[in-house]
């Protein structure tokens, strides 16, 4: 399963830090970010792999040209940043027509990528996509889902400050080849993944929810949590 990493963004909730690298490089446990998610998901059986950059986007090259990856991995440069959405509409060719991943890199996590690849294959029928979820302790700075009965998102609240659970998206993704067909052809001029794509599919979208570690580590405290405590 072909796998489309992102991993542009400028980590600006992590300086002084990302004043040096790139936020899908900082390191977890003496391993940077992207390392571990080219390391889980080819040990799942995916690949090969997408990996978009823009800031400090050389030392990505030179980390991937390093590493026992660099086969695997194709590296897209964005001079300005296309967004989540505009990402995958510019690189659906990747994909070859079939299913793919769509995978927010900069977040760390330990969650079983096989058993949430069996989970897509076994989503209801009129499910377009799996969402990997996970549990959180600081929902207002999530995009927190709702369920029906058979784990099926039913509402989407993004960042609200009121409450709604604490169930939130993990912001990784597998995208059936009938949504990647219908992005490319409904929804081609949007940006944002999260709040000009997901909000349409309600009813449509599966969950897996993992029990492993799963950390947003963009600021100081959720990365130190991630090399202390996780």
């Amino acid at each position: 399963m072909r796998a489309l990493l992102l991993a542009a963004g400028c980590g600006t909730r992590l300086r002084p830090l990302t004043n040096v690298m790139p936020k899908c490089l900082v390191p977890v446990k003496g391993k940077p970010l992207l390392e571990i998610w080219l390391d889980r998901l080819t040990r799942a059986g995916a690949g090969p792999f997408l990996v978009n950059t823009h800031y400090l986007a050389e030392q990505v090259e030179r980390f991937v040209d390093a590493s026992p990856f660099r086969e695997q991995v194709t590296l897209v440069h964005e001079p300005e940043l296309l967004g989540t959405a505009g990402t995958l509409v510019a690189n659906l060719h990747f994909f070859q027509g079939r299913e793919g991943m769509l995978i927010h890199a900069d977040n760390y996590s330990l969650a079983d990528l096989s058993a949430f690849m069996e989970a897509h294959r076994q989503r209801p029928e009129e499910c377009v996509m799996t969402m990997m979820t996970f549990r959180t302790d600081r929902p207002s700075t999530c995009g927190i889902v709702e369920l029906d009965g058979r784990g099926v998102v039913a509402g989407f609240y993004e960042k609200d400050p009121d409450f709604h659970g604490n169930l939130a998206n993990g912001a990784v993704y597998i995208l059936s080849s009938d949504f990647l067909e219908m992005i490319g052809r409904d929804l081609g001029s949007a940006k944002d993944f999260s709040t000009e794509v997901l909000g349409g599919l309600m009813g449509r979208i599966y969950t897996y929810e993992t029990r492993e570690v799963f950390l947003d580590v963009g600021t100081p405290e959720m990365y130190n949590r991630a090399n202390t405590e996780a």
